[in-house]
C-alpha cells in the first residue's frame, strides 16, 4: 500500500483493488490469474490518480458465494469509512451471484459513498456510466457460474460410468502414482498406523481410547506426518504433532476405501450457489472395487463397523468384560450387566439381567461369574479351532446342511423381485402424474380419478414393504458370507488357545445367552448358549458322526460347499 499522508493532514482513503481466482476459472487463460490482475489494476489505477491503494486477494474461491476471507475483510473496511473506491479488473471477479453483486454495486456502496469501478464493462457508480447493463452483466456471469457447475458435475458422473474415482482426495495411508494420479500405492509407515487403529478397534478399543494410546506412543497425526516427508498438504500441524483428535480415529474406521475400492457420490454441495455440503445416505454410494491393493481386508472393515454400531461402555471402575455387549438373557431379551466394584476381586465380578437388577421386569438373576464365562467360551473357541482345523470339509458340511443361507435360484429370484419391483414403483409413480394431469384437465372423473389413485397407492406401498424386505434379506446373505471367511481365517490361523483376547472375542463370538440356574438336580447348574459369528451354535460331533459325514462328502462333495 502507497501513502499519501502528509503531518497534520487527514489520511486519504483506500482504493481497494480486489482480485479473485476460482479453481473453476480456466487456467490457460492467463488474463484471470492473480499476477495479471494485479498488473491491470495497479496500472489503471496509477493513470487515474488513485494513489493510496491496497490489493484484496482470493485465490482459488469460487465467485458464487461472497463469503470469501479477503473479501469479507475489504467489506469490514468499506463498512468503517476507510475505503472510498472499489476497483476490480472485471464483474465476474467482483462475484458470479446477481441478487448479492446487485445489492452491494447498486445499493450498499452508492450509499455509504464508495465508488465502484470494473474496468473491463467499463462500469463506474458514482458517474453513471455502464450502471444500466450492471443487471445484466450480473445474470450472464451467474449464468456461466451454473453452466460451470453442471459440467463439472457431467465430468464427475462421466468418470464414475467408466470405472474411475470422482474425489481426489487420498486417504491416509496410500500416496498417488508420480506418473498417474489415478494410481494409488500403500504408504507403508502410514498404512502400518491404519492397520493399527483397526487391530486396536478390534481389541475393543474406542476411538478416544486409540487417539489417547497413539498420543501416548507419539505417533505422528496425519498432517504432521505429510510435513515429515515432505508431501504438500492443506491441514494445518498443530503445536503438539502427535495429539490425535478422535473425529480423524472415526474417519479412518468408516472409510471404505482401505478395502481398496474407490468409493464415489459421498456427498454434495446444494448447489453452485451453496456450497455447504451434504452427506449422501450410504445406499446412494457408488462403490468401485478393486481399485488400489487394500490395507484392510473386507472382513475385517465389516466386522469393525459392526463393532462400532454396537458400543461397549466401561464400568464405574474402568474395568470391562471381554464380553460386555455380548451377552443376554435368553428370557427376556434384555443384556446381562457386567458388575464389577472396588469391593469385588477379579474372580467375583459378575452378570446378572439388567431387568433383574433395574427391578422393572419380573426376569430372575440369571448369574454367572465373569471367571466362568470366560473359561466356558475359551474351551468352546479352542474345540472349534481344533475341529476346523482338522475337519474343516465336515464343518462346512455341517454348515450346509443347518444353515437357512439362501440358495443360488433364490438369491436370484431376490435380485429380480428388487429390480421388477423398484421398476414398477417408478412406473407407478409416472401413472399418478398421468391421472392427476388427466382429471385436471377433464378427461377423466374425480370418482375414477380417486379410485385409480387409491389402487395404485396401495400397489406401490405394497411394492415398497416386499422390495425393502428383499434387500434386507440379500444384505444379511452378503453379510453372513463375509461374516464367515473371516471367521474360518481366523479360526485357522489358531494353533494352541490359552487366553482370550479381545480381538479374538470380537472376531468369533456373535451373542451370548446365559440361562438362569437350575438345582432340580440338587446341583447348581447354568446353561449358557455360546452363538458364533455367522454360524450361530455349533455342537461338536462325535468320531462317528464325523466318519459318517466324510463318506456323505465323498459321495455327495458339492454339498460342502457352503461359500462359493
Amino acid at each position: 500500500m502507497t501513502t499519501a499522508k502528509n503531518r497534520g493532514q487527514k489520511e486519504e482513503p483506500i482504493t481497494a483493488l480486489y482480485c479473485r481466482l476460482s479453481v473453476d476459472d480456466d487456467k490457460s487463460d492467463e488474463s484471470n490469474s492473480i499476477t495479471n490482475q494485479k498488473q491491470i489494476l495497479g496500472d489503471y489505477a496509477k493513470r487515474n490518480g488513485y494513489r493510496n491503494t491496497m490489493f484484496f486477494v482470493d485465490d482459488g474461491i469460487s465467485g458464487t458465494s461472497f463469503e470469501r476471507s479477503d473479501f469479507q475483510r475489504m467489506q469490514q473496511m468499506v463498512e468503517a469509512g476507510q475505503i472510498s473506491t472499489i476497483i476490480v479488473k472485471d464483474l465476474s471477479r467482483f462475484g458470479r451471484e446477481q441478487v448479492e453483486a446487485g445489492r452491494l454495486t447498486q445499493i450498499v456502496y452508492p450509499s455509504l459513498g464508495v465508488t465502484f469501478i470494473s474496468i473491463q464493462e467499463n462500469v463506474n457508480s458514482t458517474t453513471g456510466q455502464g450502471m444500466e447493463m450492471l443487471p445484466f452483466y450480473n445474470i450472464f456471469n451467474e449464468w456461466y457460474a451454473k453452466q460451470t457447475s453442471e459440467k463439472i458435475r457431467a465430468v464427475w458422473k462421466s468418470k464414475a460410468e467408466h470405472g474411475k474415482r470422482v474425489s481426489p482426495a487420498v486417504p491416509f495411508g496410500y500416496v498417488k502414482d508420480a506418473e498417474d494420479k489415478e494410481i494409488w500405492h500403500i504408504d507403508e509407515p502410514a498404512a502400518e498406523i491404519v492397520r493399527k487403529i483397526y487391530a486396536l478397534c478390534l481389541a475393543g478399543r474406542g476411538p478416544s481410547q486409540i487417539a489417547r494410546q497413539l498420543e501416548n506412543e507419539g505417533v505422528l497425526i496425519p498432517s504432521a506426518y505429510y510435513t515429515s516427508v515432505g508431501r504438500s498438504h492443506s491441514a494445518k500441524v498443530p503445536v503438539d504433532s502427535c495429539k490425535w483428535d478422535q473425529k480423524t480415529i472415526v474417519h479412518i474406521l468408516e472409510n471404505r476405501q482401505y478395502t481398496g475400492c474407490a468409493v464415489n457420490f459421498k456427498s454434495t454441495t446444494i448447489s453452485y450457489k451453496v456450497h455447504r455440503k451434504i452427506e449422501h445416505p450410504k445406499e446412494e454410494y457408488q462403490i468401485i472395487p478393486n481399485k488400489q491393493e487394500p490395507i484392510i481386508s473386507e472382513e475385517k472393515w465389516l466386522r469393525v463397523q459392526e463393532l462400532r454400531e454396537n458400543r461397549r461402555r466401561n464400568t464405574a471402575t474402568g474395568r470391562q468384560s471381554l464380553f460386555s455387549g455380548l451377552v443376554y438373557c435368553p428370557d427376556c431379551g434384555a443384556t446381562l450387566y457386567f458388575c464389577a466394584a472396588k469391593s469385588l476381586k477379579p474372580n467375583q465380578e459378575f452378570y446378572c439381567c439388567s431387568n433383574y437388577r433395574s427391578g422393572r421386569g419380573s426376569c430372575t438373576v440369571h448369574y454367572i461369574r465373569n471367571v466362568v464365562l470366560e473359561q466356558l467360551v475359551l474351551e468352546a473357541i479352542s474345540d472349534l479351532a481344533d475341529f476346523v482345523r482338522c475337519y474343516e470339509p465336515v464343518f462346512l458340511y455341517m454348515l450346509a446342511k443347518k444353515s437357512n443361507a439362501l440358495k443360488k435360484a433364490e438369491l436370484q429370484r431376490l435380485k429380480h423381485t428388487v429390480e421388477k419391483g423398484q421398476q414398477r414403483i417408478v412406473e407407478l409413480d409416472r401413472l399418478i402424474e398421468k391421472v392427476y394431469e388427466d382429471n385436471a384437465l377433464g378427461r377423466l372423473s374425480d370418482e375414477r380419478y380417486t379410485r385409480m389413485v387409491t389402487s395404485y397407492e396401495k400397489e406401490q406401498k405394497m411394492l415398497m414393504v416386499e422390495v425393502e424386505q428383499s434387500q434386507k434379506t440379500l444384505s444379511e446373505s452378503e453379510q453372513q458370507a463375509v461374516d464367515l471367511r473371516l471367521m474360518l481365517r481366523t479360526l485357522r490361523e489358531l494353533t494352541d488357545v490359552k487366553e482370550l483376547t479381545p480381538t479374538l472375542v470380537n472376531s468369533l463370538i456373535q451373542r451370548i445367552e446365559v440361562h438362569n440356574n437350575d438345582k432340580s438336580s440338587g446341583h447348581c447348574y447354568v446353561k449358557v448358549d455360546i452363538y458364533f459369528t455367522a454360524v450361530g451354535m455349533i455342537d461338536i460331533p462325535t468320531e462317528k458322526e464325523i466318519q459318517s459325514m466324510m463318506k456323505e462328502i465323498r459321495e455327495h462333495p458339492q454339498d460342502c460347499r457352503f461359500i462359493a
